[in-house]
């Protein structure tokens, strides 16, 4: 399958924000202005995370995801804040393709379930937020990766797809921001086992860094910081992922 190139989009309504390790927010602009550019640019996806939600309870992202499908025709994956299969159906009637699921997915593992079940596979999304431990270990958090779960990253990734997740979204939050590269280690071995698709986040910083994880067998590869401050567009990385032997969507 190509990879997909998936811009992410951090919202603290009415904003796109940006941080290093999904701390220290600095305020980019209106988040339409930059998925009109991704879109233009050959984003194949867009993710809109919605980084209070968890904190403060649903936010009025609604109006955002509306106004994103009406113009941006690309598949659209919206997380942050849902707890209920109605926060799902209200996003997915909005506009959204998929939802994604941490906090909640981790209080309440049947939720993973009771959402499959209502909206199919193919629209729950889980993501894994991980933070390496001193013991080599990486462990799974939530809350833009202030809350400490005590799960094994890699445990609770094989539990969230055998409970309904159809496609996982691992986020290294040690290395998110810092355009230091991927981890590898982590995401080969989560692509590598699960039969779901798998998109990886956190730490682009080169077209070499995509490469290398890309080669990994990864589904797709969400993107941020390197795309909001122009250091690379959606083009360069593209046309690098073809030039090193890379399938990617035209």
């Amino acid at each position: 399958m190509p990879l997909r190139i998936i811009p992410r989009l951090d919202i603290k309504a009415p904003n796109l924000v940006k941080g290093v390790r999904l701390e220290g927010l600095r305020v980019m602009g209106k988040p339409q202005d930059f998925a009109s550019r991704y879109f233009a640019d050959g984003a194949d996806e867009l993710y809109y995370q919605d980084i209070v939600a968890s904190l403060y309870g649903r936010s009025n992202i609604v109006d955002l995801i509306e106004e994103t499908a009406e113009h941006i025709f690309v598949p659209l994956t919206v997380g942050g804040g849902i707890r209920t299969l109605q926060d799902i159906q209200q996003i997915l009637r909005a506009g959204a393709d998929k939802v994604c699921l941490n906090t909640q997915a981790v209080a309440k593992p049947e939720f993973i379930t009771q959402a499959a079940r209502s909206f199919g596979t193919q629209c729950i999304v889980v993501a894994i937020e991980t933070i390496r431990q001193t013991d080599g270990r990486w462990k799974a958090f939530t809350d833009n990766g202030r809350e400490h779960t005590g799960l094994d990253a890699y445990d609770w990734a094989m539990r969230a797809v055998e409970l309904g997740a159809g496609e996982l979204l691992l986020t290294s939050v040690d290395r998110e921001g810092t355009f230091k590269g991927f981890e590898l280690e982590f995401i080969e071995k989560i692509a590598k086992q699960v039969p779901v698709p798998v998109v990886a986040h956190g730490g682009a910083g080169t077209l070499d860094d995509i490469v290398q994880v890309a080669k990994l067998g990864v589904d797709g590869v969400a993107i941020a910081g390197v795309l909001h401050y122009n250091r690379l567009t959606v083009k360069d990385i593209k046309q690098h992922l073809i030039n090193n032997g890379v399938e990617v969507r035209a």
